[in-house]
């Protein structure tokens, strides 16, 4: 019977507990406006997470007292404090049309069928000043008022952009200088060439092509074979014999081959210097002689492995250097100014957003 007692008073106290987990505010955000001016509402409930909130719904300018219209209202919000609680929010737009300090009354909230309610709020609504005594004069719109001009407001912008729009006009001349300063290209290449002796013997058989040996004009003939003989020189043995008196080439190249070749060679290039310089004549057995010891003396001294590609380096003149140099100056100046460029613009933007917001 007592045990009966005591589940009896727990099944009367557990509403009472429910109950007493539900918290209902009201706050409003201004309780002082103008007629027409408007206003906002907040309806809180505070209770255990997946109890069942209903708000009060309003239509579109019902009066919730009156003098005092809603005009419209936020969908839920809902936010989990912890510990299985939540929070649900409602947010209601009020106005009043007429001057009078009223009492809005307080919101009935559902909780799980339950109805709870909320504490009442106060709302001051005042009028605007009106001159009663010339209510049948009207005065024309006014126009856009100018703000005062303030020159130190405005003085960065100016100065900036100044500076900004001579930048761009020194980077467009140098653009311009380096456009007509056109790049220097030089580039190395590399030329299958002939051997010594194959441009020699072919250079020889020209000569007796064209029967220069037969020529009445001597000179002609010996100064032929002679260079022909000098340029093979200095191919195969490397020294500049093209530059070298004839003794000096004897000199030369009794270090490099038999001495009984350099005899006739040496005979050769006397008698060449004595036709050139002496107006000497000499027989065509003679002149036969000095083109065979020639060729003889090709074949001995060539070598077949010799590199056949040669590496021609590219000459740049000094006028070319300049306007080379000149030109990665200028590139160097339109980079940096680039740079000063994109500086400056990002300057006068910041002191237009300054201005503007």
């Amino acid at each position: 019977m007592k045990t009966l007692k005591y589940l009896l008073l727990l099944t009367l106290m557990l509403p009472l507990s429910i109950r007493a987990q539900v918290k209902v505010e009201v706050a409003i955000d201004s309780m002082n406006i103008r007629i027409g001016e408007q206003a906002h509402v907040t309806l809180s409930v505070k209770v255990k997470e997946g109890q069942d909130v209903n708000m009060p719904i309003f239509a579109d300018k019902a009066i919730i007292t009156q003098g005092v219209e809603v005009l419209g209202a936020k969908n839920l919000d809902t936010l989990r404090l912890g510990n299985n609680e939540m929070k649900v929010r409602k947010e209601y737009t009020v106005t009043s049309f007429d001057e009078n300090q009223y009492e809005l009354p307080a919101f009935n909230v559902l909780v799980d069928g339950n109805e709870y309610k909320s504490n009442s709020l106060k709302l001051n609504v005042s009028t605007v000043p009106v001159d009663t005594t010339n209510v049948n004069k009207f005065y024309p719109p006014k126009d856009v008022q100018d703000n005062p001009f303030q020159w130190s407001e405005w003085s960065p912008l100016f100065w900036f952009s100044l500076i900004l729009i001579l930048l761009a006009v020194v980077m467009f001349y140098l653009i311009v200088r380096l456009r007509d300063n056109k790049p220097i290209i030089a580039k190395i290449r590399f030329v299958r060439k002939m051997l010594p002796h194959q441009t020699a013997l072919k250079e020889i058989n020209r000569i007796k092509k064209e029967k220069l040996n037969a020529s009445s004009d001597q000179k002609e003939y010996y100064t032929a074979l002679t260079d022909t003989f000098r340029k093979y020189l200095q191919e195969r043995f490397g020294f500049n014999a093209m530059e070298m008196t004839s003794s000096e080439i004897i000199q030369r190249l009794r270090e490099e081959a038999d001495q009984e070749k350099i005899e006739e060679l040496k005979q050769l290039l006397e008698t060449a210097d004595l036709v050139k310089f002496a107006k000497y004549s000499t027989r065509d057995d003679e002149k036969d002689k000095g083109l065979e010891s020639v060729v003889a003396f090709i074949n001995e001294t060539k070598m077949e492995n010799m590199p056949i590609v040669q590496k021609i380096e590219p000459t740049i003149s000094e006028e070319d250097k300049r306007s080379r140099q000149s030109r990665r100056i200028i590139l160097s100046v339109i980079a940096a100014l680039s740079i000063v460029i994109l500086a400056v613009f990002a300057i006068v933007c910041w002191n237009v957003y300054l201005l503007v917001f």
